[in-house]
Formats: structure tokens, sequence, C-alpha cells
């Protein structure tokens, strides 16, 4: 009850105002060719919502981005002269009462403030929005549009009600709810876009919504390092990670050397140190739908859950591995997978439909990858062919004795993976985008 009377009075608050503004808006008309891009999350840690801003900046639009801004977005976003970045504050869980309390205040204050952010920018022919997270944003966008005649665009990377099933199963109240919102919700959009065919299908067969499949894409700054930057990149890191500097010195003090990577001190070149470990990766968000024990338990025997998996990697006893946990800068993140030598991916879609783009963007860098098995994985990954789906540690443990038992042999079956991915005509995502998304906007 006492989040409803909040809930009631912060509408009361705020409603004469918005539909004020609203007003005005609907007074000077939708601009053609302004897209509005919604993400109510972190815009730095939502490539794909980026690269749909990017997309449109470079199709002619002017685009008004509004997002958390927790972590810098990539540089080619902040530098280009038709992006706006607008702000939405992140209010944090209250501090006491119930959770149910908690989370209808920030619900109602991120309704509140999400259409006050989009009455007060320019009107745009479109909204696109992400989701999840979606809710309130779905309504509030539709609302907003309404008033000022934008089409909503929802690109479905998720279920929200399936992430939220992880932490509170999937028969808990909020569950349910959000579950009815996302379906009820989700067919008011005038345009709807999914991550994989089988989301697509689950659309149209289980909530009548009709969606246009747009699979994720590398970017084109996702791509094999060169070996000079390899070694910039392994330097740079060393100063905060012991992990990357060099396991002895050079008999040349003026020789620059990192663990993987040596520098000619006379003609500056570059070369792999004779002996050096394999570089694994595995990018990851911290978040319950990705099991880090998997990967701790094979290397044994060959977000929110950062600090348990870091002390879970503490309690470990390696004998040549040694683990490092980075937080890298958006330029790095590329250079670091287009220098690695396999990744693996942990990701357990919560829905089973969605596909992790952190294998797209190792891909689109030409490095061979071992995924955890889900039901549509075999859209992205082809076993045998790109690399190898593993269910278990102990699959996965065996994968990884058989890719590194003769590392760095180059008839090995890595060097195979990454000459098929060299080979493969891999679509970027600026082509892809304009063959499926720009048709459909395409008559503003």
């Amino acid at each position: 009850m006492a989040a409803s009377y909040v809930a009631l009075l912060t509408l009361c608050l705020f409603l004469p105002p918005l539909l004020l503004v609203a007003w005005k808006h609907w007074r000077r008309g939708r601009a053609a060719r302004h897209v509005t891009v919604v993400v109510l999350g972190d815009v730095g840690r939502s490539p794909r919502m980026q690269y749909h801003a990017l997309s449109l900046a470079k199709s002619g639009f002017s685009v008004t981005l509004l997002g958390f801004c927790n972590s810098k977005p990539h540089d080619e976003l902040l530098q280009s002269d038709r992006i706006q970045i607008v702000r939405l504050t992140d209010l944090q869980r209250l501090a006491v009462g119930p959770h149910i309390l908690q989370y209808g205040v920030k619900v109602v204050f991120q309704a509140v403030h999400l259409l006050w952010k989009l009455m007060c920018t320019k009107p745009a022919a479109y909204v696109f929005l992400q989701n999840p997270p979606g809710l309130p944003a779905i309504a509030v966008c539709w609302f907003a549009g309404c008033l000022c005649g934008s089409k909503l665009v929802v690109d479905w990377h998720n279920y929200g009600y399936s992430i939220m099933g992880l932490v509170h199963g999937p028969s808990h109240p909020l569950v349910l709810l959000a579950k009815w919102y996302e379906k009820l919700c989700g067919r008011l959009s005038h345009l709807n876009l999914c991550v994989t065919n089988a989301m697509q299908d689950d659309l149209a067969e289980n909530w009548g919504i009709k969606a246009v499949t747009v699979y994720d894409k590398p970017a084109s700054f996702f791509k094999e390092t060169p070996l000079d930057l390899q070694h910039q990149l392994f330097m740079k890191l060393s100063h905060t990670y012991p992990v990357f500097r060099a396991r002895s010195e050079s008999s040349d003090p003026d020789t620059e050397r990192s663990a993987f990577t040596e520098r000619d001190a006379l003609s500056g070149a570059v070369t792999r140190l004779c002996g050096r470990p394999a570089l694994l990766v595995s990018s990851t968000s911290w978040t319950e739908d990705e099991d880090f024990s998997i990967l701790l338990a094979a290397l044994e025997s060959k977000g929110p859950l950062k600090d348990y998996y870091s002390r879970l990697i503490c309690q470990k006893c390696f004998r040549h591995i040694q683990v490092c946990t980075p937080w890298l800068e958006a330029e790095d993140y590329p250079l670091l997978l287009g220098s690695a030598d396999l990744g693996v991916c942990l990701h357990r879609s919560s829905s089973g439909l969605d596909l992790p783009m952190k294998v797209v963007d190792m891909f689109g860098c030409c490095l061979p990858v071992c995924a955890v098995k889900f039901q549509c994985l075999h859209e992205l990954v082809k076993h045998e062919e790109n690399g190898l789906v593993f269910e278990d540690s102990e699959e996965l443990a065996i994968q990884l004795q058989m890719l590194f038992s003769k590392f760095p042999d180059p008839a090995g079956k890595l060097h195979q993976f990454r000459k098929s991915l060299r080979e493969s005509e891999q679509l970027r995502w600026d082509e892809s985008w304009e063959r499926t998304v720009l048709p459909l906007i395409s008559d503003t």
C-alpha cells in the first residue's frame, strides 16, 4: 500500500507539467530525421544500442541517446556530431523498508524521470528501446510516442522476466507480474527487432509479436590486433596487473619485454616470446546467467558476483596458471580479444533464446571459442568449425587440454579454427544494419 501511495503522489505532482511540455512538443511536431535511442541501463555496457546510434548517425539521422553514464562509451560515439547523450539518473534502492516497497519506488521514479527526459528532448520519428530492461520503459516510451507522434521500436535482447527469475525464481509474484507486463506492453510497439530466429519464433507463437531478426555482428574495430599493438597493450596492462609482466629479464637492458612479447631495442621490431604462455580470455558481466565455477573447475583439472568468484579464485591452487580479472577501457577490450589465443564463453541464456555478444566480438577478432551449450547456440557457434561446445567443466577441461597440449603448434586445432574464421566472410554490423534495419525506417 505504501508503494501505491508514493506512486500516486508522485504522479499527481509531476503529471501536469509533463503534459504541458508534451503539448508544446506536439505543437512543434516530430523531426523526420531524428531518432531517440533509450537504454534504461549503462550506455557504456550496451554495445548493441551504441551500434544502433552510430548506424543511425551514419545514415543521416540525428540521434539523442538516453541512458545511465556509469562507464565510458566508445570514442566514435562520443566524437560524433550527430549524437547527443542525455544522462539518466540511476536511482539506487532505498536502504529501508521491504523489497517490494523499494522496487516500487524505483520503478515509479524511473517512469516519471524517463518520461520527463523524453518530453524535454527533440521530438523523434522513432524511439529505439532496448529490452530488457523494459519495466517501466516500454510503457513510458509508448506513451511519450503517443503524445509526440513517435513510433516505438523495441529491440528484444532477451526477456526481462526470465532474468528476474534467476534471482527470485520463476513463480515469484514479481516475476509473474513482469512477464504479464512485458507480454502486454510489447504488443504496443510499431516495430520489433530481436537477436535470434529462435526468439523471433517464440515472440510470434507465444506473445503474438512479429519481429525481425537482427543478428549481433562485430563492429569494425573488432579485428586481429597487430603484434606491435599487442605489445603496447601488454606493457600498458603490466603497470596494473602483474600477470602481464615479463617472467624474466632480457640480457639486453634496453629490450622491452612483457609476458608474451618483446621489442628489440635497435630495430623496434616486436616478436612473440619463445615459450610464451597461452592467453585465454573470458569476458563477463558477473551476473547470474554465467557460471564461472565451470571454468575454474576446468582449469583446476587441467558484476554482482565478481567478489564471489574473486574469492573462489584465491582459494584455488593452480599450477602453471595465472588468473587476472581486469576492468578494461572500451578501446582496450577489442585489442585484448585480438591478442588472445582462445575465448571461453560461460553465458547460459536465461530464456534460451538470446546469443552471447561476447562470442560475436571474439569471432570478429578471429578468436576461436569454447562455449557452454544452450538452446539456440548453434545459430552462432558451429561445433568443430569455428570453435567447440561443452556442457560441463569436465568436457571443457578435455577441450582445453587438447587445444593447449602442443601450444603454439601451427598445425594444432587452435590454428585450424582461427584459419576457418579468417576465411569466413563475416558480415560486419554496419553492413548488416543497412540491409535489415534501415529499410524498415526508410519511410521517414
